[in-house]
């Protein structure tokens, strides 16, 4: 699924127009963002967590040359699912 398929379904299930569900969806996701730069923690009862982890330098390899390289110390945005969300993807799996 992509955004516009995602804003398409927030309409429908809303019953809103997809300009506002579009609104709704970038408001979202921007205060997630937000709030992750200001080094806060986002959590959604049942749904999940979202948080930002430091990742240390280390070495890599280049692909194609098989160099070792450099790779910098950086944050990174982690997700960790929440109860009811692993509950209703293990339904899910159950399913197939």
């Amino acid at each position: 699924m992509n955004k516009s398929e995602l804003v398409d379904k927030i309409a429908q299930d809303a019953g809103i127009t997809k300009i506002k569900a579009n609104a709704a969806l970038d408001s979202f996701t921007n205060g997630i963002v937000t709030s992750l730069k200001n080094g806060e923690t986002v959590t959604l009862a049942g749904f999940g967590s979202f948080s930002v982890t430091q990742r240390s330098a280390r070495n890599g390899r280049n692909p194609q040359t098989g160099a070792i390289i450099k790779i910098k110390a950086r944050k990174v945005a982690k997700f960790k699912a929440g109860k009811y969300f692993k509950a209703k993807m293990d339904s899910v799996k159950a399913k197939k």
